[in-house]
């Protein structure tokens, strides 16, 4: 059975940057170079983003929901972060820059 999605979503995100409590998945890291993403513009975008919930998705193998947070950079690039949780705190699973 799916675990119910977090109702308080963006105040957790908050929490998990304020505390410093997130970390890269490897997956994320690489799509960060290569997309030339950085760290300020996506924990930016998790900052001031709103959640876009159409996108998320769950994850059987690690029985958890992805979460995608989407928001424009200071230099207005639209970039949507994929993100999850688990006990040590928040997961930055993906970062893609959207062209509309």
């Amino acid at each position: 059975q799916r675990p119910p999605k977090l109702a308080d979503l963006m105040d957790k995100v908050r929490e998990a940057l304020d505390s410093g409590r997130y970390v890269d998945m490897v997956h994320a890291q690489e799509r960060q170079i290569q997309r030339k993403i950085t760290r300020p513009e996506y924990t930016y975008v998790l900052r001031h983003g709103y959640h876009e919930a159409r996108k998320d998705t769950f994850e059987e193998p690690y029985n958890a929901w992805n979460y995608a947070i989407r928001g424009k950079t200071l230099d207005k690039r639209d970039l949507r972060v994929v993100v999850s949780f688990d006990d040590s705190g928040m997961l930055i699973i993906t970062t893609i820059e959207v062209h509309t």
